[in-house]
This record gives C-alpha cells, structure tokens and sequence, in this order.
C-alpha cells in the first residue's frame, strides 16, 4: 500500500504528528499506532504547555478575587469560553456552559429541563444507536416521572430510519435527543434534517456531539439544535472538561441543577437567588485548567483547519474501509454511506478482545468490547466488535500496520 503524499492544499500529516508528543513513543518495542482516538484523543504540545502554564503561572480560583493572578486566570477562563463559542457559532458566550464531559451535559438536561417538563404518559425518543450516556438519564427521568422512552431504528447498514424517527414523534413527545455521530459505528445522521422535522412539531432537540466535533465543522446556529453537548477529551483537549450549549431561552427557564458558590447572586436562611446565565449552571471551583486547555485545543484544530481535518479523515477513512475489506474473514459493522472515521469489525471467530490484545503486542491501540451502546450491539446481534478510529495524526501507515497486525491475528488463531 502505497504511504500518503502531500497534496497542496491537503493536511500536512507528518508536521501534524510532530505536534503530539506521545505518537513518539514505543510500544512492546514497536512504534505506537494509536488507533482509539473515539475512546479518547491524543493532546497537542500547544495543549499541555497551555495546561501546565496555568498552574506555573496564574493558578487562583476565578470570580472571586481581586489579585492578579485570579484576574488573569478569570481572563483566561472567559477567553476559553468566547473560543468555544465562536468554535461551535452559539449567538452568545453566555450560552456556553463548562461541565465535566459530554455525559454531564445530557444529565444537567435531563434534571432540569427534562424534570420541569416531563410528565406521566410524555415521550422522549432516542435512536437505537446511542451511547449509554444518552440512554440512561432519559431513563431514568422517565421511571422517576412514568414516561415513556421511544427508540428510532436503523436497517443493517447502521443507517437510521428518518421515516420511522418521524413516525414516533408525537403530540406528548417532549424532548429528541441523539447522538450527531454514532460511537460505534461513525454513522453521521442528517441532524439539520432531523431538527427542522422536530421543530415542526414543536419538539426540542439535543444533539451529542462528542464524535462530532473532532471530525466535523459544527454550527449550532445552523443546524438549529436546541441543545448540543460534547467533551474535550475528545477534542485534543484535557479530560475532565465539556460543554453543554443551551439556547438562552431554554437555558433562563431551567433551574439550576447544583448548588454552591459561583452559582449564586446571594444567600440567606430564607432565600437564595440565582447567579446570571452560564454561571447558574456552574457551581463550585471550576476545572480552570481544563477549560484553557480546551481552548488551546480549539485554537490547534482552528489552526490546521476543520476543513482540511475533514478532507484528510475522508481520504484515510476511504483507504483503511477498502483496506479492510481485502482481509479474508474480515466483516466490517457500519457501512453507512455518511461515516466518521469509525471502523468497527469482527475477524472470523475470533474475540474483540483477543483481536486487541495481539494488535497491543504489535503496538496498534484499538477498542474493542461494546463501546458503552450494548442496546446497538444486541440489534446487530454481536457482543462486542473491534474498533479503529483515525484521526487528524493518523496517516496510510497506521492503516498499513493495522492490516498487517489483523493478518498476524488471524496466523494466530488459526
């Protein structure tokens, strides 16, 4: 298989795996392949001296103090939520709210805007595709409520069934929620289609973006999403830190969901009143550091271009499925026309995890297992599959190792 060649105009691979310190590394004595960027990315140079500035340099808590060190880190924190803002296009920065990763966001949504409109017999509708972190907390808001959760299906391509979505949104259908890209099989679904669908029936809608934004350009604005969610780890940021955007309006009418300091405007024994928009929704010292290096990350993905990350992921995406495909044995699970780089496979009769394990010894990191979506494992019928994901550093070598180290797999259980 022939290696990638420049191309003007097109990522500059080989510069862009200059800036991520860990792909350096051996592993079991061969160069690390890291191939899990869906589980979690790997971080830039600009992102972990961004980090380890802060701590170095300006590490005081925000809001709350009239040194200069809390000053510059209360700059660095609102700089870091303006970076989000114009990163995802919110109308507002105040529209941006930090949270711990993608699953508090939808959790924050479901105990507040779901409690306060969720009742007896109403209907959240999901899809069949969806990580558990936008499974469970719609569950539980409708045990705890006695609603009813509705799932949309897909056919055998993981492709999801829009007519059938369409169908099971109804007149107590208060709130769709799904997952932009899919997880596990990398499926894109046409959101900004799904949306306007929703809201024509007047029903609200939150998009997980946690596979989305790494890979594609996202504008809240123009999908019209009412809710969006994604996590910095999956961005060449830190863990730990993640966004919920709520429209202003939405996000004024819910309650808070946590209390403590910074959400407040002030306390008595008899009364609290509230802190203004994002901050009612952010109590208690923040994750500052985690924040900026968000930010940084933002900046670093603005600088290679999401254009640019996109068109090198559809070309190595292109390359590794055909690659694949000429592996004996090998079946590939997602074929969905509209794919992120997610290539999620079983080889024969062998285990994922087998599969993983051999690939580990060769230095190939993938995923194997369920990938948190055991409801859309048992609808294709399978335990568990093996999963590659490519990102922004991956190159037609990493594929290359990739094929090689499956043909390895199959020697040994031959």
């Amino acid at each position: 298989m022939r290696a990638l060649r420049e191309v003007p105009g097109r990522l500059d691979v080989e510069r862009v795996r200059k800036d991520f310190p860990i792909l350096r590394q051996e592993v079991h004595g061969n160069p690390l392949v890291y191939l899990d960027s869906a589980a979690t990315s790997q971080k830039p140079r600009a992102v972990i001296e961004a980090v380890s500035r802060y701590y170095e340099q300006d590490n005081a808590n925000v809001h709350r103090g009239v040194h200069l060190l809390s000053e510059r880190a209360t700059q660095a924190y609102e700089a870091a939520r303006e970076k989000v803002q114009r990163f995802v296009n919110a109308a507002h920065a105040h529209e941006i709210v930090f949270v711990r990763g993608t699953t508090e966001a939808i959790n924050l949504v479901a105990q507040t805007y779901g409690r306060t409109r969720v009742r007896s017999g109403d209907e959240i509708v999901i899809t069949v595709m969806e990580h558990h972190s936008n499974i469970v907390p719609w569950q539980m808001l409708c045990e705890e409520k006695g609603a009813v959760l509705r799932v949309a299906p897909m056919d055998d391509t993981g492709t999801l069934l829009v007519d059938e979505l369409e169908r099971l949104i109804g007149s107590r259908t208060r709130l769709l929620a799904l997952g932009h890209v899919s997880n596990a099989l990398g499926t894109i679904h046409p959101v900004r289609r799904i949306v306007e669908m929703a809201h024509r029936k007047n029903v609200p809608v939150l998009l997980d973006g946690a596979q989305a934004v790494p890979h594609l350009a996202v504008d809240v604005q123009a999908l019209g999403c009412d809710f969006y969610a994604f996590s910095g780890h999956k961005l060449f940021g830190p863990s730990g830190i993640g966004v919920l955007y709520g429209r202003s309006e939405l996000l004024e009418e819910m309650p808070p969901w946590q209390g403590g300091g910074d959400m407040i405007s002030s306390v008595t024994f008899e009364k609290t009143t509230y802190n203004k928009l994002p901050y009612k929704f952010e109590a208690g010292t923040p994750d500052i550091a985690g924040a900026i290096g968000l930010g940084a990350a933002i900046d670093y993905v603005r600088g290679v271009g999401v254009d640019a990350i996109a068109a090198h992921e559809h070309d190595l995406l292109t390359y590794a499925t055909e690659a694949l495909r000429e592996i004996s044995g090998l079946r590939l699970i997602g074929t969905a026309k509209e794919k992120a780089s997610v290539l999620s496979f079983l080889l024969g009769d062998v285990h994922p995890h087998d599969i993983g394990t051999v690939l580990d010894r060769e230095g190939i990191a993938i995923r194997t297992g369920h990938h948190c979506a055991q409801p859309l494992m048992r609808r294709l019928g399978v335990a568990a599959t093996a999963r590659a994901s490519l990102a922004l550093y991956n190159r037609r070598e990493d594929v290359d190792a990739l094929v090689a180290g499956l043909h390895k797999v199959r020697e040994v259980f031959a």
